[in-house]
């Protein structure tokens, strides 16, 4: 729109505001300016009547134009282009937010609204290729929050954003084989954080996983076999005499990838972190299943044999370090024997081991965990901020089936948004949200991205011991009780997308109608989590009685399947 003024001056000159509030515009309507701070100022005149409006429309070249969308320069206002322009950003956001749709009865409906803001939020947060964790504090991008992100984005539909992501970070790896943590407009940071090398490899068997693009996997895997090398030279380091008969501190440490300040809590000094051994782990087993994907026997078979031999180290430095501390629950870090269940979720979720560590100290580090979010929610303990990256609990909590606490957790989260209706969080919450201290970024997508893989999984999640796949894990009996019900449409999964509905349909009955585009059935079945308190005292499928079902699950091996509950 073609202003009725405008007015330009350099920096020595002056500011424009000094001209706004004496209510005029500088002379210049050009000038050049050596330092680059030179400003400006559009007038626009026009008396608006009770109950109308005016648009303006300006452009502004943040990037080059695209497409063919005519100039915007025309003495209408440029309406034309105007509204070409934001109907492509329409459908821009309707394609990336509503491949996937979840309705819920009206009073939980934020919760879908929150992952679909962050899926947004995730979006803009991006700098070309880069997936980053904010905009101001966190403009780098790591593999760390990188990885997760992408898991987030597949989970979701998405699918172009994390290849352009995997393709470009690729670039940066070391010829060693070692993973960069973080790249910035430097190129990559040379820190040695070593949960980045498992992270990386499970990024790109995470991205194949959703779209069996094997061309993709193919060009990939020297990189994979890199790490993996890597990650043995890394090994190494701590598979000499000294860790295997040394102190039981030493001995606590044998097999382990070494020292790092990967996680943010060891910074001021290294330590053996779990959290980059869940990475790693997480990547070996991912590696030997690429190269099997591609038919590379012998790798497939090496791979295998350092994934079998890192788990057992792995598993013996855990048992060693809470002997060590006597503690009866995951320690962070071999070495301090420090409580820290947000790290520990890592291990149900990517890395796959429940069932494999140790226990009962896995129930007691959640356990100890929610006493605490008790104490802390109910206030009966004094407590100045958090990191919501314990969004990521919700998840371990349907891991876990425990979904009571998982929606306790979730409900006590959501409440921290700021503001609500913007459906986001910040990387610090502060109980007083007045407090005028540190924040991070906000909205902080890494944080967001936690949120929307634990939701993922209260409505579906591979089960990686048995491969079955897991539906409704952590809807409650309240979603289900509304008479709208629950309502799922073409959600990913590692099969294909998934469809269903649950309602409850009387006191003592459920009906769930379940659809699918899978190309076979998961070896596993598909198990159905009992969204009711009570146990199931019968099961129909498609209108016959069968008897593959416990109180509190069901397996079925059919699609589509009509499911009728008795309880």
């Amino acid at each position: 729109t073609a202003p009725d003024g405008f007015g330009a001056v350099s920096f020595d000159s002056g500011d424009i505001t000094e001209y706004l509030t004496r209510g005029i515009l500088p002379a210049h309507t050009s000038v050049t300016d050596q330092t680059g701070f030179a400003s400006a100022a559009f007038e626009y005149a026009f008396t608006i009547p009770a109950g109308a409006s005016k648009e303006v429309h300006i452009a502004v070249p943040f990037h080059a134009r695209t497409g063919q969308n005519p100039s915007p320069y025309h003495s209408d206002g440029g309406s034309a282009f105007v509204k070409r322009a934001f109907d492509e950003s329409v459908k821009f956001w309707r394609e990336k937010l509503d491949h996937v749709r979840i309705t819920l009865p009206a009073q939980y409906r934020d919760v879908i609204n929150t992952v679909k803001s962050n899926l947004a939020y995730i979006l803009i947060n991006r700098d070309g290729p880069g997936i980053q964790p904010g905009s101001r504090n966190y403009e780098r991008s790591w593999i760390r929050d990188g990885s997760l992100t992408s898991t987030a984005l597949l989970e979701l539909g998405v699918q172009t954003e994390v290849r352009e992501y995997l393709d470009w970070y690729a670039m940066f790896q070391y010829p060693s084989g070692k993973i960069p943590c973080v790249v910035d407009k430097r190129g990559a940071d040379a820190t040695a954080e070593h949960d980045s090398h498992g992270e990386f490899i499970y990024a790109i068997k995470t991205y194949f996983n959703f779209t069996h693009d094997t061309t993709w996997l193919r060009e990939k895997f020297d990189r994979v076999v890199k790490t993996v090398r890597f990650i043995q030279s890394l090994r190494a380091e701590r598979k000499t005499d000294k860790y295997k008969n040394g102190t039981d501190e030493d001995r606590a440490l044998y097999g382990l990838v070494p020292e790092s300040i990967s996680h943010e809590g060891y910074s001021d000094h290294p330590r053996h972190s779990y959290w980059d051994d869940f990475f790693i782990l997480r990547g070996l087993k991912d590696a030997a299943d690429i190269a099997r994907v591609l038919g590379h026997t012998a790798l497939e078979k090496e791979f295998a044999a350092e994934r079998d031999d890192f788990k057992t180290d792995l598993y013996a430095s855990m048992r060693q370090a809470m002997k060590n501390k006597n503690i009866d629950y995951i320690p962070g870090c071999a070495e301090l024997g420090d409580f820290d269940a947000t790290s520990t979720t890592i291990g149900i979720m990517p890395a796959g081991e429940l069932g494999n560590i140790p226990e009962p100290a896995l129930h007691n580090t959640f356990d100890k965990y929610f006493s605490y979010f008790t104490a802390r929610r109910l206030d009966s303990l004094k407590w100045q901020n958090y990191t919501p990256y314990e969004n990521r609990t919700i998840g371990s909590f349907v891991y876990l089936d425990e979904k009571e606490r998982a929606q306790e957790a979730m409900k006590f989260f959501m409440h921290d948004r700021r503001p609500a209706a913007w459906n986001h969080w910040a990387e610090v919450v502060w109980h007083d949200s007045a407090t005028p201290k540190f924040i991070g970024d906000m909205p902080h997508t890494w944080v967001g991205s936690d949120f929307i893989r634990s939701v993922r999984a209260m409505f579906v999640y591979e089960r990686e011991y048995d491969d079955a796949l897991v539906v409704g894990a952590g809807i409650p009996e309240a979603w289900i009780s509304d008479p709208s019900g629950v309502s799922v449409e073409r959600l990913p999964t590692y099969y294909g997308t998934v469809s269903y509905t649950i309602k409850r349909t009387s006191r003592l009955h459920v009906a769930i109608a379940l659809s699918a585009d899978f190309k076979k059935i998961p070896n596993g079945k598909i198990v159905i989590k009992s969204p009711m308190h009570g146990p199931v005292k019968s099961v129909s499928v498609n209108g016959k009685s069968v008897r593959t079902f416990t109180p509190s699950e069901i397996t079925i091996g059919v699609l589509p399947a009509r499911i009728e509950l008795s309880y």
